[in-house]
């Protein structure tokens, strides 16, 4: 048996359009994603041909399930946790194929640009909770 030992890099380009300031991104906090409650192509895009990476979009708002503590997409009419507004994926976070939890930065507060959200929000449906994302909603909703 031979052990043949590579190293590879992950480049992703990071997309923060949706980031309307700079307040906040010191202070992201880690949080683990359910990646089988995301939508392929809107929340996360698979690895390219050749890449060995597939990644979690910059600026997907989420919310924590209450069952597993892992965090899933936000849904104001979710009963399972992810009503409440956690804040937004940070950075782009790469997964490998097969992966169902995709650690990531999460962005509790400062402010957005709503029209750039992935997959969209409207921040009329955002009700305040106790321990939920204290974000800024800034510009129109996109359609």
């Amino acid at each position: 048996m031979t052990i043949q030992p590579y190293t590879t890099t992950v480049q992703v380009t990071a997309d923060r359009d949706w980031l309307a300031s700079r307040h906040g991104t010191d202070s992201t906090e880690t949080i683990t994603l359910d990646l089988g409650a995301f939508t392929k192509g809107v929340h996360y895009a698979l690895p390219e041909p050749g890449q060995a990476h597939g990644f979690v979009r910059s600026g997907v708002p989420v919310g924590r399930i209450t069952a597993s503590g892992l965090y899933g997409p936000y849904d104001p009419a979710a009963a399972d946790g992810r009503q409440v507004l956690a804040g937004l994926v940070y950075a782009e976070a790469p997964y490998t194929p097969g992966a169902k939890n995709v650690p990531c930065a999460l962005f509790w507060h400062g402010s957005v640009k709503t029209a750039h959200i992935p997959g969209g929000i409207d921040p009329a449906k955002v009700a305040p909770a106790p321990g939920a994302a204290q974000i800024r909603f800034l510009g129109e909703v996109a359609a």
